[in-house]
């Protein structure tokens, strides 16, 4: 189906380029979640407001007596200055704090909209910005590359849906968390487990809470019964690791953090992002299954270390119980289990996974050289890989072209496979930061490749193709042209129609055919085949004839029709599109072909 769906594309709407998205499953699944998104105020008790969909984060406002009290400030200064316009259509007393759940350039980037005249509190955990030290320290830069990679920072618009947990935002400056001089760091500290603070009248709880980084700090408001969690929680499975590249997140740690916090028994709880939950019951839920589920993750893959396996092994060992794995907040949009297994495997026993063999292994040029000795010269490995990516083996395409790119680095058409492997990866990918990073590789390895290589499809394949579009064209004119329905019968295999009109199988079809009145009547002709191209087990052709529309004015049919192909040749699967257009209601005057 998914080669239909592609297929269909490709033709109806003449997209040249494999990197259109395809409206699969997984896509709008994606899309789906920009409903968290939406720009809005949420008012989740009294006096307590959550601006969503603004920013790339939640930034929330907690009115006290004389002032008001700031979470997390989102990034941008642009849109932190319309949050802030929003929160003053609702009061114009003045900032007297702000929080920082954590040190993230997305929840503290925008503090200098809401500074004012009086300078705020600022309130921040004693390790505040303690993941970015070791970078700094070590002076380390490449994670800024795969950071831009995971949030789709260099691809067009149209190629991005959203960050998971986040919507499209393209940043405008520099990375930089702070800048001197503007009065954003942070002026108090939690430095113990627990600490009550009264800021505006308003009594506050911080609350340590490690978990996405060291430096979590999560805010319990009382008397409204509101949980401000930070990037403890979101509406997506949890980033146990970030594939940017990222210091420990303690899975351990993370779980115990939400055993903490869903012992509040609050009425609403507001994550770092997307919509906040509301109702006593569901906050607990939620909780309780998003703990779970990261405690899982660890448990699991510590009852697998312990039998000896690998991180490879790991991964398929460790999977979620169903009742986690299809709950709506736990869908993998953000994060994604696979990561928070091998994530953990690193925290506990670092980078050798156990197997002697991986002690000291080969070079990847080496192995490479290996490999493709195997497998009969670069020239069979490349022709490999050209297989693999026909067969939508796309993770396997992508491996073979890194064994050709590990022996020759300026290999064209293996950075052209694998883009196109890690483009028809991204549309199956309902993870956001792994999508994203898929599409901007491809992308990058497209550029260093220049025009596409006009390497052919291995002999046996073009063979195939050629006498199924061959026999696509021979069935449509025997059916559609000479009405030898006979003779068309030997194409017919299983015979799966989808046109609603006729049944399945080849005798249906004639029935249809003989009895429905625009097809009984038709007079013997030559059908006018105007494109035909196969993709795999798939053909498709588009047909074209003149006919009168029901006022008289002359018009054309053009008809679709995709077939999908048994091996033995035979046709399984049989689509067909019909569009009718009066030329005197043509706009464009162009032709259709």
């Amino acid at each position: 189906m998914k080669k239909l769906i592609r297929t269909l594309c490709l033709l109806l709407l003449g997209a040249s380029s494999i990197q259109a998205q395809e409206a699969n499953d997984a896509t709008q699944r994606l899309r789906n979640q920009n409903a968290q998104f939406t720009e809005q105020i949420v008012k989740v008790a009294d006096d307590v407001y959550v601006a969503v969909g603004y920013s790339v984060s939640n930034v929330s406002m907690i009115v006290g007596d004389d002032g008001v009290i700031i979470v997390d400030t989102g990034m941008m200064g642009e849109a932190a200055e319309k949050i802030a316009t929003k929160f003053r259509e609702i009061t114009d007393k003045p900032v007297k704090a702000i929080i920082y759940t954590h040190s993230h350039g997305d929840h503290t980037g925008g503090a200098p909209a809401f500074l004012g005249d009086e300078r705020p509190q600022i309130w921040a955990h004693i390790n505040f910005g303690s993941e970015a030290r070791p970078w700094k320290a070590g002076g380390l830069t490449y994670q800024n590359v795969r950071g831009a990679r995971q949030a789709g920072f260099k691809l067009p618009p149209e190629l991005r849906i959203n960050n998971g947990v986040a919507p499209v935002r393209y940043p405008k400056r520099g990375g930089a968390v702070f800048s001197s001089g503007e009065g954003t760091n942070p002026t108090h500290f939690l430095e113990v487990d627990r600490q009550t603070i009264n800021v505006a009248g308003v009594e506050l709880e911080l609350i340590s809470s490690p978990g996405e980084t060291n430096d979590g700090v999560s805010v319990w408001y009382p008397d409204g019964k509101v949980l401000f969690a930070g990037d403890t929680f979101y509406r997506s499975f949890p980033n146990l690791y970030a594939i940017r590249g990222t210091p420990n997140r303690i899975t351990r740690r993370w779980a115990q953090t939400l055993s903490k916090l869903a012992d509040h028994n609050a009425d609403a709880l507001v994550g770092g992002h997307t919509l906040p939950v509301v109702g006593a019951d569901e906050v607990k839920r939620v909780l309780n299954d998003y703990r779970d589920a990261v405690q899982f993750v660890h448990d699991k893959t510590v009852e697998g270390i312990n039998k000896g396996l690998t991180p490879d092994e790991l991964v398929e060992y460790v999977q979620l119980p169903e009742h986690l794995a299809s709950n709506d907040y736990l869908q993998p949009f953000y994060g994604h289990p696979e990561w928070g297994v091998r994530q953990t495997f690193s925290n506990y026993l670092g980078w050798f996974d156990g197997n002697a063999s991986n002690l000291f292994p080969l070079p990847p040029k080496a192995e490479a050289d290996r490999v493709a000795k195997l497998a009969g010269g670069t020239d069979k490995l490349l022709e490999s890989a050209r297989d693999a990516l026909a067969a939508d083996d796309n993770q396997w395409a992508a491996q073979l072209a890194d064994h050709l790119l590990a022996i020759n680095k300026d290999d064209k058409d293996a950075k052209q496979i694998k883009a196109d492997a890690l483009t028809k990866l991204a549309s199956d990918m309902v993870n956001a930061t792994a999508r994203n990073y898929y599409l901007t590789v491809a992308r990058e390895l497209r550029a260093e490749a220049g025009p596409a290589s006009k390497a052919k499809m291995p002999v046996k394949a073009v063979e195939k193709s050629e006498a199924n579009k061959k026999a696509a064209m021979d069935f449509i004119q025997l059916v559609m042209g000479d009405r030898d329905y006979e003779a068309a019968r030997k194409f017919a295999g299983e015979y799966i129609q989808h046109d609603p009109r006729i049944g399945d199988g080849f005798d249906a079809l004639v029935e249809a055919l003989e009895t429905y009145p625009p097809w009984k009547n038709r007079p013997k002709s030559t059908v006018e085949f105007k494109n035909v191209a196969a993709d795999g087990d798939l053909v498709y052709l588009q047909t074209h004839r003149e006919i009168k529309a029901d006022d008289g004015f002359p018009a054309r049919q053009i008809v679709v029709h995709v077939f999908r192909f048994n091996d033995a040749g035979k046709i399984d699967e049989h689509w067909t599109i019909v569009q009718s257009v009066k030329l005197k209601d043509s706009v464009s005057k162009h032709p259709l072909f």
